[in-house]
């Protein structure tokens, strides 16, 4: 976890399609970027910004997000998220995430993940999928 340092910055762009909008995705009925879409691209990015980072076996999950969806953007305009680390504390990355479509700011809020050893993880997971 030493690699990962505040300041480390990650994007992610997408342009906005059919299938990315509200009506799509049941969030909404009019047919603009769904919002579980565009944090979706917020954890996209927040993912390019550590993940070449991390230790060896690790992965990073997303455990928290305080995300505020304040602009719709229509079917066929570019958007961009971008995530920053803000902070790390233990396993637990802190990301300042802004997303932005080619006219406005669409999102902005704080994104958190925690590191995992992914073989314990995935062992956790198989044991609650046989429960």
């Amino acid at each position: 976890m030493d690699d990962i340092k505040p300041g480390m910055t990650g994007t992610a762009t997408m342009f906005v399609g059919t299938n990315d909008t509200a009506t799509r995705v049941g969030s909404g009925k009019i047919a603009v970027l769904a919002t579980p879409v565009m944090i979706n691209l917020i954890e996209e990015a927040a993912l390019a910004a550590i993940e070449e980072a991390l230790p060896e076996g690790m992965q990073s999950l997303g455990i928290h997000l305080d995300v505020s969806h304040i602009a719709a953007t229509p079917v066929g305009m570019a958007v961009t998220a971008t995530a920053r680390v803000i902070e790390v504390d233990g396993r637990t990355i802190v990301f300042e995430v802004r997303a932005e479509d080619t006219d406005e700011l669409i999102g902005e809020g704080r994104h958190s993940r925690v590191a995992v050893t992914a073989e314990k993880f995935k062992s956790r997971v198989d044991a609650k999928a046989t429960r």
